[in-house]
């Protein structure tokens, strides 16, 4: 009976990782929550699969791994007749792609393959299959995984939730460049929300103690520092990439914030309680690779506003009521209130940096340290840019669907 958090490979320390190859199971060298096993954590026979799928009547599913033969995305609940707009797709590829400015220096084409679910370019109503293919991965700079697990990073839970099967190189399934597969998704499903006449715009809000306004709809990045850190504040993206340039050289990394503006979401959009605007966007969006802290409208400075203060009122129009306010109520009862709803999502520090961590090699249960050599980002905020507005658009587009204000 194999014991949670015992797992390790049977192979040489520095040899490639080889799944499949699993030792006895033998007494732990340290202990995990009174070292339950799989059984008695209701795994009958083995370990459970894993899901990596988002939305009900459009559901959206990711799969591959950093360092596989391809990432992608199938999507279904995907209404027939939609016209794809192949230039669109790959221009929203282009924003999130990493190797441009402050990314890593892995350079992937990330030219979309769609396998199924269109026919003369068109959606035809079956699953469409998203593939994207990894040309650029380096698992020689992964050669000490499993046995020496990166502190920060999933390593060390996934391997014990596979029973050691899982490809941990780059951060196998975990890794970022599965949103590769998210963001071709939603560039897919986007005109059934332009339908509606929504507009999602994000940028980079806050990197370090940098900050800057909200993002204004109808992006541009004013200079080639705007455009390096995915900010539409020149002034505020020459400090962000002064800042990131000095902990460059100093082998650190910073976090980041990614804030967003949607706008034009029908009266009453979002489902009660669980699925309502709020708890659908905050599950998905702190899904998102390094995110920390979700907020909305005036998040956790609200604890300082008196309620006079914080409500806006209805006001009469030719249109009907109108929500008036500063704060940006875009959502009430988890239902849209048609101001613009406000959303900021707190990203931590990269933790794969180039200086040594402190770890345990599992072979011997002794004190070591691992340095990562692999090329990865030191800010997650300009990439995350193209992957939380992709998160949202999957996410709303869903809700849309739910509600009838598409046709499905």
């Amino acid at each position: 009976m194999l014991k949670v958090g015992v797992l390790v490979q049977n192979k040489k320390r520095g040899e490639p990782h080889s799944s499949g190859q699993i030792s006895d199971p033998f007494t732990p060298f340290f202990d995990l929550a009174s070292m339950a096993t799989v059984e008695e954590q209701g795994v009958e026979g083995g370990v459970s699969s894993m899901r990596m799928r988002l939305g009900e009547q459009l559901a959206v599913t990711l799969f591959g791994t950093s360092h596989g033969p391809c990432v992608g995305a199938l999507i279904e609940g995907m209404p027939s007749g939609i016209s794809i707009d192949r230039t669109a797709i790959q221009t929203s590829m282009d924003a999130r792609r990493p190797g441009a400015g402050l990314g890593s220096k892995r350079q992937e084409s990330d030219e979309v393959r769609l396998a199924s679910g269109i026919h003369n370019e068109q959606t035809t109503g079956q699953p469409v299959l998203i593939e994207i293919a990894n040309a650029d991965a380096r698992s020689s700079d992964y050669s000490f995984l499993p046995d020496r697990p990166r502190p920060a990073h999933q390593d060390l839970p996934m391997h014990v939730r596979s029973h050691g099967h899982a490809d941990l190189s780059g951060g196998g399934s975990s890794s970022a460049r599965l949103t590769a597969g998210l963001v071709a998704a939603a560039a897919i499903v986007r005109p059934l929300l332009d339908g509606l006449g929504v507009q999602v715009t994000a940028h980079v809000g806050a990197m370090g103690p940098h900050e800057a306004p909200l993002p204004a709809h109808g992006r541009t990045w004013p200079t080639a520092s705007a455009a390096m850190a995915r900010c539409q504040d020149a002034d505020a993206a020459e400090a962000m990439v002064n800042h990131v340039e000095s902990l460059k050289r100093e082998r650190d990394s910073v976090g980041s914030r990614v804030d967003m503006v949607i706008s034009g979401l029908p009266m009453g959009l979002g489902e009660p309680w669980f699925d309502g605007l709020e708890p659908a966007l905050g599950r998905a969006l702190l899904a998102v690779p390094g995110a920390r802290a979700v907020e909305f409208g005036q998040g956790t400075a609200a604890l300082r506003v008196k309620g006079t203060a914080h409500h806006g009122g209805w006001h009469p129009t030719e249109d009907g009521p109108e929500l008036r306010t500063d704060i940006s109520e875009g959502a009430l009862g988890g239902m849209a209130s048609e101001a613009d709803l406000v959303v900021r999502l707190t990203l931590k520090p990269p933790s794969s940096i180039p200086q040594p961590m402190p770890t345990v090699e599992l072979s011997t249960g002794e004190a070591s340290s691992v340095t990562v050599k692999g090329r990865h980002d030191p800010v997650l905020g300009p990439r995350g840019v193209a992957v939380v507005e992709a998160m949202a658009v999957v996410v709303l587009t869903d809700l849309a669907l739910r509600g009838g204000y598409i046709d499905g």
